[in-house]
């Protein structure tokens, strides 16, 4: 027997590719029932945090609640995996609003492409040449020139992933900033990034290009071969996360900050 409230949503259960996240995808939906993905009102996420974050892109065309449980490794966007009350779950959730950053980047042959990055858009050197990158934001020359491995703009939600690593800082949800941060900084030497406000437009140009070719990642879009990227937050697109109460992701990165 279906374990299904009358004021339940329309849940739609995605799985990642691995043994794990699709027998649970299987026992859930035989116990909830599972709506076709463009009819459900609530999508439950079974993977890790790259998963999560590939159906948060699989959802822009038709922006719906995505409730995460943990099938993977990470899973800090996620909440515990439970198969007990799990409609009860998502009923009483809260919501996390995310815009992204939008990504238009221009190769050296001219052509454009955009993306959109829930986490970050980074910068990264293709070959074993160190990159040279001049930073614009809103219009003025803020580092003329930094030689490094890379850089990267980070959301609040995604300071606390690749941001982290490069030792960058852990923004609080609703902070309304943006973490500039380089990779592997040479020159200047001791230069940490910056802090900036999510209003803000910043533009990479690629210096010397043809000796240190340079590639933008934001999420699942890479361009290879550089010349100038620019990047800003999108919030004409909004993505809703859910979060147990007791686990919510504002909770997760403040408890962040503290980790020895």
């Amino acid at each position: 027997m279906r374990d299904m409230p009358v004021d339940h949503p329309l849940v739609a259960f995605v799985a990642a590719d691995t043994n794990e996240a699709r027998n649970a995808q299987v026992r859930l939906a035989h116990r909830y029932g599972n709506t076709p993905l463009d009819r459900a009102e609530v999508v439950v996420a079974l993977g890790g945090d790259g998963f999560l974050l590939e159906t948060l892109h699989r959802t822009l065309s038709r922006p719906v609640p995505v409730y995460g449980m943990n099938r993977g490794s990470v899973g800090f966007l996620l909440n515990e995996f439970s198969e007990d009350g799990l409609l009860d779950r998502v009923n009483r959730a809260q919501k996390v609003t995310l815009h992204p950053l939008r990504m238009c980047a221009t190769r050296v042959d001219g052509e454009r492409i955009e993306g959109l990055a829930i986490n970050e858009v980074s910068l990264l050197r293709e070959t074993r040449q160190a990159a040279k990158l001049r930073i614009t934001v809103d219009g003025v020359v803020r580092l003329p020139e930094l030689i490094c491995d890379g850089c990267l703009v980070a959301t609040p939600a995604g300071s606390t992933a690749y941001n982290l690593s490069a030792h960058g800082p852990i923004l609080p949800l609703g902070s309304s900033i943006m973490a500039l941060t380089p990779i592997s900084a040479f020159r200047p030497r001791r230069w940490r990034g910056a802090l900036l406000p999510q209003s803000a437009r910043i533009v990479f140009e690629v210096l010397e290009s043809a000796k240190r070719p340079v590639s933008a990642v934001g999420d699942f879009t890479e361009v290879r071969d550089v010349a100038r990227v620019e990047i800003r937050e999108d919030r004409s697109v909004s993505l809703t996360l859910l979060f147990d109460p007791e686990h919510n992701l504002e909770e997760r990165i403040l408890k962040e900050q503290f980790a020895p």
